[in-house]
């Protein structure tokens, strides 16, 4: 699946691979792979707020790489951390900088649903060009036209095989198994998903009277009796997620499971899924969550550090990004 990355990277340029304090824990997990250490980038704040950023080593005529997952309470800080660390990296000389971003914060304003919004998506792609990022490596968008917002290349990335993988090993009957889209946007990374199981497939019809609730409506596909599992890109506040998993158990569904690529968890989230009808909860190490994987918790997570450090790899090196398992991701 992937490229032996444990020999030495046979090229002439020199890479850096720094990270922000977004997902230390996943930058790590990245640079064992690549066999590569974290570089020194010091980040720090003044009194008032405002973020600083240096470079303890030289960067000049050097291939940097920032990993930077941008979710939380403290979303805009790690944004200015990349947009300010960027910066310092081309003002010193870097030949490229390449922003490895899990999480794409303001993913979901990325068009204008009602009169006098902001396209917030479209904003944070222009200030990534502007301090100077040279390309990007992403998870798992919440739109994939998100792409076209940029002058500037994109590799974008997918969990959804690796969460087949993961239900692979499940002993499921698969021919009582099917996968849910929580809704109709969503329903062609759930096809993909099922065919790639050898499931039937669901789709959850909904309302969204305001942000973060959701209402559902009605739901296509037979679902009576079969195990569910339910896939999303992301899981924030879980109401939307527990209103589609009350109305399965309402037609009668059988065991219900849980996917999603981020999982940002935000208030009475992680509450709402331990109260709620299901065997788990799965996410990747995309965003940090301390609740993962914890005796009798039921909030599971995989890793795409393989992935992304496969990426880097191949973004280094000049090479195709479409061999990368999951890669060039056309939804």
């Amino acid at each position: 699946m992937y490229t032996d990355l444990s020999k030495p990277l046979n090229v002439e340029k020199n890479i850096k691979l720094y990270t922000g304090t977004g997902n230390h824990a996943l930058a790590t997990k990245i640079a064992n792979k690549l066999g590569l250490e974290i570089s020194g980038l010091e980040l720090s704040k003044f009194a008032n707020g405002e973020v600083y950023a240096r470079f303890d080593e030289s960067v000049r005529g050097d291939e940097v790489f920032i990993i930077q997952s941008m979710s939380g309470t403290n979303v805009n800080d790690l944004l200015m951390e990349l947009l300010i660390a960027t910066d310092a990296a081309k003002r010193a000389s870097a030949a490229s900088v390449t922003a490895v971003i899990p999480h794409y914060a303001y993913a979901r304003q990325d068009r204008k649903a009602a009169s006098r919004e902001p396209i917030t998506a479209r904003l944070v792609a222009n200030l990534l060009e502007t301090a100077g990022i040279d390309r990007v490596i992403t998870l798992d968008l919440h739109q994939s036209q998100i792409q076209g917002f940029f002058d500037i290349p994109v590799t974008h990335l997918t969990a959804l095989y690796l969460f087949g993988d993961y239900f692979r090993k499940k002993d499921f009957d698969w021919e009582n198994t099917v996968v849910v889209s929580p809704d109709a946007g969503r329903a062609k990374h759930a096809k993909k998903l099922s065919d790639y199981l050898g499931c039937s497939l669901a789709i959850a019809h909904k309302g969204r009277p305001k942000h973060n609730v959701a209402e559902v409506m009605s739901l296509i596909g037979d679902i009576k009796g079969k195990t569910c599992i339910i896939n999303d890109d992301m899981i924030d506040t879980a109401g939307t997620l527990c209103g589609s998993m009350n109305e399965l158990k309402r037609q009668g569904a059988g065991d219900i499971y849980v996917c999603a690529t981020h999982g940002i968890f935000s208030g009475p989230a992680i509450s709402r899924l331990q109260e709620a009808p299901i065997e788990e909860c799965v996410v990747t190490d995309a965003i940090p969550c301390y609740m993962a994987d914890r005796p009798g918790s039921k909030i599971k997570t995989i890793s795409v550090a393989d992935e992304l450090a496969e990426a880097i790899h191949h973004v280094y090196v000049n090479e195709p990004t479409t061999a990368i398992f999951g890669g060039d991701l056309n939804l």
